[in-house]
């Protein structure tokens, strides 16, 4: 049974997208059938994490959602991105369902809008036909109906944060709203996190707060801004802090579904 994890953030610049991606890639490199849906349709832009541009991607989330193409059309197999990055065979499958980055494609989701019921139609499809072990869903920061949607169907919700006074107040408001959607699980992780900071005092004082597990608080790294999402970290720099961090969220959301089934 597919397990839906979706990667939320109140506010945008949190590094939702790069989270999302790297999660996705180190599941799929322990064996696991994964695909990745971005559906920030108003503001894509994963596909470029796994160098996917606008030539290589023949459909998109956006063709699927006005009827133009099937949903397995849109899967793109990227688990050879994860070979080239890493050097190493993926024993797992990974998969992409990227949206348009062209502006005409965005400039008609933010105009016309589209059916949501048919994105969780399409979701629910992909997972069978791709047999997948883990449906990651990279979500439009804030709340609005289609992150609520993403949100309501998740197995687990990952929301991540940085230590800033407004992420603190708006992670509050998605708590709140997961709690209300009943979402099974739902862990923190607070991200760019500057090395002078006492990491047990934040840990502590963010789980007081909402009564949420953190599961992880990424550093904020040089490497990571240097790479600027022109490939995976996890991949490229599978010894550095930051990607042991992203390893413990990967084990607790593997721990988890084992405590659920």
């Amino acid at each position: 049974m597919t397990q839906i994890v979706s990667i939320h953030s109140y506010r945008g610049g949190t590094g939702k997208s790069n989270l999302s991606a790297n999660l996705a890639a180190s599941m799929a490199l322990l064996g696991k059938r994964v695909a990745l849906v971005d559906t920030d349709i108003q503001s894509p832009g994963v596909n470029v994490i796994f160098k996917l541009d606008e030539a290589t991607i023949s459909d998109t989330l956006n063709n699927y959602l006005w009827g133009e193409c099937a949903v397995t059309d849109i899967a793109h197999n990227v688990t050879q991105v994860l070979h080239e990055e890493s050097g190493q065979m993926a024993n797992g499958s990974l998969y992409l369902i990227p949206s348009s980055m062209k502006s005409k494609d965005i400039a008609k989701v933010l105009g016309e809008g589209y059916d949501v019921e048919l994105l969780q139609e399409g979701l629910e499809e992909l997972s069978g036909q791709l047999e997948l072990d883990y449906l990651f869903i990279d979500t439009h920061p804030g709340l609005n109906e289609e992150t609520l949607l993403a949100v309501g169907i998740s197995d687990m919700l990952v929301i991540i944060l940085r230590p800033d006074q407004q992420d603190y107040l708006g992670t509050g408001v998605v708590v709140e709203v997961a709690e209300n959607l009943e979402v099974p699980e739902t862990i923190l992780v607070v991200n760019k996190v500057l090395p002078d900071f006492d990491l047990d005092a934040l840990k502590q004082k963010v789980e007081e707060t909402y009564k949420k597990t953190v599961s992880g608080i990424l550093p904020l790294s040089n490497e990571m801004l240097r790479l600027g999402s022109q490939g995976l970290f996890c991949c490229r720099f599978p010894e550095h802090d930051l990607t042991q961090e992203l390893n413990q969220i990967v084990t607790k959301i593997r721990t988890l579904e084992a405590v659920r089934t």
